[in-house]
């Protein structure tokens, strides 16, 4: 629905902000060893998760901002009860053009059609092996079968394009690149390939464990020939292809090895209510406090510019081989 802007969100290097990823829980009902230990992490105590009320608050007024793409992430958004309803809310506001999700999909064969209704637009799905074993092993969890129904469910829902992100991960999934890649021969399956990022919040991160995007798309030449999938959208975060005679699409998301920080388009907010101007950054602005506090929109408005005018060039300022951020995937929002 089109909107008249209150002003756009430009950062200090020039980049637009229009895109909003907002954690809905830091909740999992999975342990994946390159986002948190074993025995998990410390949840967030409830009342300081934000309510619904508050999320389509803070998506209002950035909507009016120039927000028009909003992804709801955790942990895993599936497991806050409601979000189909949180969905619709989110669907109704004025200047909001596309809604997306990522989930690991254990929940979401039950939830798919019922997602889609509600004005979802597209779907993400985690998945880093095709092996119920070596699954089993990456999550944690004996669960491969839940999330091949949750894409089934999906795919008869309506959804189209779905996404299957793996991260690739070496002596850990990586000889399964071809395996996803073929993926894309008879169906509209988008498979992305993602760079292992040091982002498990707790130090084990190897760059020897990193897979680089020039290895990727060589492995993926030895199963066919790969057409770029040119885009005028210069804010897309994935390297597009097609394997010669598929269906469907390759994406590669490059983040250590060729990150598009220089297009950067995103801002985050955590499941507690905090502004994230970068997946690395340390940075955070809490927009719970000043809410629950009595501030105005006003005022939360200009604790988002600020949020915005302190995107740093690129990683937040961090050094990846050397600085760690704080918080692991699963409590930032993917």
């Amino acid at each position: 629905m089109a909107v008249e802007r209150i002003h756009q969100l430009v950062d200090t290097f020039g980049r637009v902000v229009n895109y909003l990823r907002i954690s809905v829980t830091d909740r999992c009902n999975l342990r994946c060893q390159y986002c948190m230990p074993a025995d998990g992490v410390p949840w967030v105590p409830k009342e300081q998760v934000l309510s619904f009320e508050e999320m389509v608050r803070i998506v209002r007024v950035m909507s009016g901002m120039g927000i028009s793409k909003v992804r709801i992430t955790g942990g895993e958004p599936l497991v806050r009860r409601g979000l189909t309803d949180l969905i619709a809310q989110f669907s109704r506001l004025a200047g909001v053009e596309d809604i997306s999700l990522t989930t690991n999909g254990v929940l979401l064969a039950p939830q798919a059609r019922a997602l889609f209704k509600a004005g979802l637009g597209r779907i993400n799905i985690s998945l880093d092996s095709l092996r119920p074993d070596s699954f089993a092993s990456i999550t944690r969890a004996n669960l491969f079968g839940r999330i091949r129904e949750g894409i089934q469910a999906a795919v008869e829902a309506g959804f189209n394009p779905i996404k299957l992100n793996m991260v690739v991960i070496r002596d850990v999934n990586d000889d399964e690149i071809a395996d996803f890649a073929r993926l894309t021969k008879h169906s509209h399956f988008e498979v992305r390939f993602l760079e292992y990022m040091p982002l498990d919040g707790y130090g084990n991160w190897d760059r020897s464990k990193l897979v680089s995007g020039a290895e990727i798309l060589e492995r993926l030449r030895a199963v066919g020939e790969l057409e770029k999938i040119r885009s005028d959208d210069r804010s897309e975060v994935a390297q597009r292809f097609r394997l010669s005679g598929c269906q469907g699409e390759i994406g590669l998301i490059l983040p250590v090895t060729q990150p598009f920080c220089a297009n950067c388009s995103r801002l985050r907010v955590t499941a507690e209510g905090f502004i994230k101007n970068c997946l690395f950054g340390q940075e955070e602005w809490n927009l719970r406090d000043l809410m629950r506090a009595g501030g105005s929109d006003e005022e939360v408005r200009e604790m988002i510019r600020l949020a915005v005018m302190r995107k740093k060039a690129a990683f937040g300022g961090l050094d990846l081989d050397n600085d760690r951020s704080a918080r692991n995937m699963s409590q930032i929002g993917g």
